[in-house]
């Protein structure tokens, strides 16, 4: 009985371990077509091709995603089909630190919104006041933010105040910062349109959406439970099996 259990186990470790292999293989093909051909992507897409632009600015983030899944479905199978105890406990080294790092990162987004606010704007005004206008894929990436969830730059528009973009514009700001939503688009004007930032948006569509994302973290917590599960069982029954 404990040798047919064990069989089980590992057939259902390579099978989950495949579809992480396959998943990762499509993903990592679809980033490096987006990356690569987005004009042809975007022809799939039809009508739909419009909002698709926001597609190619994720393609680099797809292959990196595709990669690691990848490395992770190879790990597992490998570990499992040839019983290896190191690539076991490997793989659920791996899985254990993503877990860890997707409850820490929960935690501080719920329980310390502030902090996570300040890391974000770390990284989001430099590249407002920097690289907005100049650098084609930060620029394409808060273009595309601004005009889906009709909001301003990270905190309102005063974060393109002496921004590179600003002195190159002649003082004028992005459209998305005005209600008229047209160029110019004065500071005067935004200030009157009272334009919400995206972090603020941000956080009130994940609000609505609350239970779809907490449907979807709960779904991907449960499934890196059960790998760590059946890598540990394997792991320990691998000195009976041998026995």
């Amino acid at each position: 009985i404990k040798m047919g259990c064990f069989t089980f186990v590992k057939l259902m470790m390579v099978l989950f371990n495949l579809l992480i292999f396959l998943g990762g293989l499509t993903l990592l093909a679809m980033g490096i077509w987006v990356s690569v051909d987005g004009g042809s992507f975007l022809k799939l897409l039809g009508p739909f091709s419009g909002q698709g632009m926001q597609f190619v600015n994720v393609g680099f983030f797809c292959i990196a995603i595709g990669i690691v899944l990848v490395l992770l479905g190879l790990l597992g199978c490998c570990g499992a089909h040839k019983e290896s105890k190191c690539l076991l406990l490997t793989f659920f080294s791996i899985i254990l630190i993503i877990f860890i790092a997707e409850v820490a990162a929960g935690v501080v987004a719920l329980a310390y919104s502030s902090f996570a606010e300040g890391i974000l704007r770390a990284w989001a005004t430099p590249a407002l006041k920097n690289d907005y206008g100049s650098d084609p894929v930060v620029t394409k990436i808060w273009n595309t933010t601004m005009s889906e969830l009709k909001c301003c730059g990270f905190t309102n528009y005063t974060d393109f105040m002496g921004s590179k973009f600003e002195k190159e514009n002649g003082g004028s700001l992005p459209p998305s910062c005005c209600w008229t939503n047209s160029t110019p688009c004065s500071a005067d004007e935004a200030e009157r349109s009272t334009v919400q930032g995206c972090f603020e948006q941000i956080l009130e569509t994940l609000k609505e959406h609350a239970n779809i994302v907490g449907g979807i973290a709960a779904g991907i917590g449960i499934l890196e439970i059960a790998a760590m599960t059946v890598s540990m069982y394997l792991y320990c029954h691998l000195d009976n099996r041998v026995n």
